[in-house]
């Protein structure tokens, strides 16, 4: 983990994570208020909304630019052999 230290904090991260916030915070009232329906669908509708623009975003450039995965080290063909790794020591327990 030593090459993660954004943690996603991206312009396109925060933006829909606070319309999902939004969206909580709007369908939570409309539960308390007594409409359970409405509530349900604006905390749906909102949190699409909130995903829908982070991925925009995201297309935009605005996200996490993608990591260059490190060389692949392929070993010598000496190095591979076909003879079984040699069986552990059994514990003596005298």
């Amino acid at each position: 983990m030593a090459g993660h230290d954004d943690h996603g904090n991206t312009p396109a991260a925060w933006t829909g994570v606070i319309i999902m916030i939004a969206a909580s915070i709007v369908g939570g009232y409309f539960m308390v208020a007594g409409q359970p329906f409405v509530g349900l669908g604006a905390w749906v509708g909102l949190s699409v909304v909130g995903v829908a623009a982070g991925l925009v975003m995201r297309a935009m450039g605005l996200g996490k630019k993608p990591e260059a995965l490190p060389a692949q080290r392929t070993a010598p063909a000496a190095e591979h052999t076909t003879e079984p790794a040699p069986a552990p020591a059994a514990a003596g327990g005298n």
